[in-house]
């Protein structure tokens, strides 16, 4: 038995797990931002939140260009 693969499916399911994932970086960082805390914690967390955005700007990247079910797994693994 053969099985085929809908890729842009996949895609859509590895962009929701990106998703998911980068909210779960970015919590502990949210609550200082919601709260305002003026100075240095604001700082680093805006510069946190920032790093983790480019994180998974670079992964949506890899997702889109894959071609295949192995390359979208393999865009998850820096």
């Amino acid at each position: 038995m053969k099985f085929s693969i809908n890729v842009e499916k996949a895609k859509e399911i590895a962009h929701q797990k990106r998703r998911q994932l980068r909210e779960l970086e970015f919590a502990p960082h949210d609550g200082i931002i919601a709260k305002q805390i003026p100075g240095e914690a604001s700082a680093k967390a805006e510069e946190a939140r920032q790093k983790i955005r480019q994180k998974y700007a670079s992964i949506q990247d890899k997702i889109e260009s894959s071609s295949s079910l192995q390359e979208i797994k393999e865009s998850f693994l820096e």
